[in-house]
């Protein structure tokens, strides 16, 4: 075992199918040492109904394959900062049921996109914090919300650091320390944070208004946009519009060493082979800077 496997915390978000037990072994036929799973179909409010035996099974097979870096996202149908009522509970007790999951598989994050404020942006910051802050106190524990970085699309939260910082410290302070971030490469080149032309520079604005220390996984994708187009569509790794070079970069960079890192980038035919041929890639970066040291 070489010393890149030894630390590294790389994989890609896994199927589901037949059960959320069977993906700690899928992660492990693509080669990864880091997962991302729905608990739920996320196109879907119908919540499943998960047998005390499958959540034992999922922590057992994690455990047996030494998965510890784990990752949940949460369902694309929930908008806490909408400002319709009907939605607005529907949505905040779907996202006490992804916690709830969260737990019992025992899944220590789970990543959320913030919502979208369709009315007012201030007043959608002003929901979006409240329904977080009711959502964990609702489920007591350990799981911890991951606020994904957006790409500026519509009336979508959370594009800007600024935001996303400003809907933290709006966030219940008996509960904010459950609350971190995720950063998508594609979604930040898209909205405007060029990681590809400025890249310390984004890192930079990163640690001074969120901080190092609250960015916990990162969502490695291209884009097949151009740069600030404010649109999220994913590419391969290097296919795209951000190109090999920031990824080289994230891939070598000491301050990202310790943050879980997940491929979400297009399957195609044979989604076992895209996703092995892209952690190849990542790690052929990443083993570049070892080989030279």
């Amino acid at each position: 075992m070489n010393q890149l496997s030894l630390t590294e915390r790389l994989g890609a978000h896994v199927s589901v199918q037949g059960g959320v037990d069977k993906a700690p072994v899928r992660g492990k036929a693509i080669g990864a040492t880091a997962i991302q799973v729905f608990t739920k179909t996320p196109s879907q409010w119908r919540e499943p109904s998960i047998s005390p035996e499958s959540f034992a099974a999922f922590r057992r097979e994690c455990e047996r394959l030494r998965l510890s870096s784990i990752v949940a996202h949460d369902s694309y149908l929930i908008n806490l900062a909408s400002p319709d009522r009907t939605l607005s509970a529907r949505s905040e007790a779907s996202f006490v049921a992804e916690l709830q999951r969260c737990e019992a598989f025992g899944i220590p994050y789970l990543v959320s996109h913030p919502g979208n404020y369709i009315d007012s942006r201030s007043a959608g910051l002003a929901r979006n914090a409240a329904a977080y802050t009711r959502c964990l106190r609702r489920v007591r524990g350990s799981v911890t919300v991951l606020l994904e970085t957006t790409a500026g699309c519509g009336t979508a939260l959370g594009s800007t650091f600024e935001e996303l910082a400003t809907l933290r410290a709006m966030i219940g302070k008996d509960v904010r320390h459950r609350v971190a971030f995720c950063a998508d490469t594609c979604h930040l080149y898209s909205s405007g944070y060029d990681l590809v032309g400025d890249y310390e520079g984004v890192w930079r604005q990163w640690d001074r208004i969120l901080g190092f220390e609250l960015l916990l996984c990162l969502h490695l994708n291209d884009s097949k946009t151009p740069f600030a187009s404010c649109r999220d569509r994913h590419e391969l790794i290097a296919e795209g519009s951000l190109g090999p070079q920031p990824f080289r970069r994230i891939m070598t960079d000491p301050r990202l060493a310790g943050v879980i890192k997940i491929l979400e980038t297009p399957k195609g035919k044979d989604g076992v082979r895209a996703d092995r041929k892209m952690l190849r890639r990542l790690r052929a970066y990443a083993r570049a800077i070892v080989l030279t040291r």
